[in-house]
């Protein structure tokens, strides 16, 4: 295959890919070689992938692409290769949740969510890279655009291959920041869901009442189309509901019937964690959005959000993770050793006031959206920090997670060569209207009568 051949197809969107594959343009073994070639020249440099075997995903892609000769009826994501993160159970790839406690452990069956991929079509590419049981401590991945850089984490490998045209989308998970934020620093879309919407039967628990599967891509479209597969009822994860299926891939492409007007929140983060840079890149975006955005300050209450959310995070990594802790004390990091310890001192009473100060909290915010159509505030701090000793500060991203409201990652902002993104935050269960406003959103600034090529931001 020649390198134009290449570039040409590890770049596709996943939406571009399938259809390309539907019309018989272009065959699943096509799109995956491309991909394992860009993977070939970029994976020592970027380190994103955990488990990959050439050879079987290769051999996934034939079978896609006989099953599609003998029937054209096929899923909405077949013979398009995806990413999944290594606490994600596979029962044809290791799982071994980024630690040597669980070196060469392997499921004997799919997490629901692959279960629903395979249903769709997709070719599991392989198992991306996650930091130490999915928490803070950093893995080997590193930017794609400056391996200096952290990519963001937990689901450090699934953003940098997403960004790095390795592989159209692929999934992760956020319990803090763990989707937003390295979609952030990478310079992708990354969709956080409500929680709730997407099973996580098969996947690594950390913080039941806050984590969440998320999925990445290089387009709005993409993050709707693969998220739209994973959205079936799972009884067996009780935080689920059931409900219709959803359809956030449509939903996001259209116009909407009025355009939107956007809450610009700072978040109690904001005066100490944000930096310079996306202060001045926000007060430009607020300035270029002029009557459809407003500047909104949340009530004194949202400042223990940030507290809430750490009571309930640590409790529970304490929970799950300290009988690791207890059988292979030599292999935990010194940090999430810490921080189990502390997870122990919480008590029953904190927690249980945790969980019940969420719901008046989300209460608040309801009053927000009944003005607003989405909030605006940033994704991250700024771009990736430089050096490789942490993920970047989730500080911007943790408030949502624990409101269990939909997140979008929207790649608009730039400094020094580095992304950054905006984040925008909707009702619980509305997210594929938020969908919607970030798609108008991104259209309203590339129309922008200055001729900014749809980036806000400085230099």
């Amino acid at each position: 295959m020649e390198p134009e051949q290449i570039r040409f197809l590890s770049e596709l969107t996943a939406a571009d890919a399938a259809a390309r594959i539907e019309k018989g343009e272009i065959t699943s073994v096509m799109l995956v070689e491309a991909c394992l070639a860009r993977i070939a020249e970029r994976d020592e440099t970027v380190m994103a992938w955990e488990h990959l075997d050439p050879d079987y995903a290769l051999a996934q892609a034939r079978a896609a692409d006989a099953r599609r000769a003998a029937d054209p009826a096929t899923g909405p994501l077949h013979g398009v290769p995806v990413g999944i993160k290594d606490i994600i159970d596979t029962s044809d790839y290791p799982t071994e949740n980024g630690t040597p406690a669980h070196a060469g452990r392997q499921p004997g069956d799919d997490a629901v969510l692959v279960s629903a991929l395979r249903d769709a079509g997709a070719i599991i590419l392989g198992k991306t890279v996650t930091t130490e049981l999915a928490v803070l401590h950093p893995n080997k991945t590193r930017h794609p655009g400056n391996p200096e850089h952290t990519p963001g984490g937990s689901s450090s490998g699934s953003a940098a291959a997403v960004a790095d045209h390795m592989v159209p989308v692929a999934v992760g998970t956020q319990t803090g920041g763990s989707v937003i934020r390295p979609a952030s620093f990478c310079g992708v879309y990354g969709l956080k869901p409500t929680h709730g919407l997407i099973s996580r039967t098969g996947v690594l628990m950390q913080a039941p009442p806050l984590d969440t599967i998320g999925v990445f891509g290089r387009s709005l479209e993409d993050v709707g189309l693969i998220a739209d597969c994973l959205t079936a009822y799972d009884p067996r994860d009780t935080w689920m509901r059931p409900r219709s299926r959803t359809r956030l891939r449509e939903v996001a492409l259209q116009d909407p019937p009025v355009d939107p007007v956007f809450a610009f929140v700072k978040s109690p983060p904001w005066d100490e964690f944000a930096e310079d840079v996306t202060k001045d890149a926000f007060s430009e975006l607020a300035e270029a959005l002029g009557e459809h955005c407003d500047e909104v300050d949340l009530p004194s209450a949202f400042d223990a959000g940030l507290t809430m959310q750490k009571i309930i995070h640590t409790a529970d990594v304490a929970k799950f993770y300290g009988p690791i802790l207890a059988k292979a004390p030599d292999v935990i990091s010194k940090s999430l050793a810490e921080r189990i310890v502390a997870g122990k001192d919480v008590s029953a009473v904190d927690y249980n006031m945790a969980l019940d100060v969420r719901e008046a909290l989300y209460a608040g915010l309801e009053e927000v959206f009944e003005r607003y159509d989405a909030i605006l505030t940033p994704a991250s701090p700024g771009p990736a920090p430089k050096g490789l000793e942490t993920t970047g500060n989730p500080i911007f991203n943790a408030l949502w997670t624990y409101l269990g409201v939909p997140c979008v990652t929207v790649p608009l902002l730039e400094a020094d060569g580095m992304p950054f993104g905006v984040q925008l935050v909707g009702p619980r269960f509305d997210d594929a209207r938020l969908l919607r406003n970030a798609n108008w959103l991104t259209r309203h600034l590339a129309a922008d009568e200055d001729g900014n090529d749809g980036k806000a931001g400085t230099d």
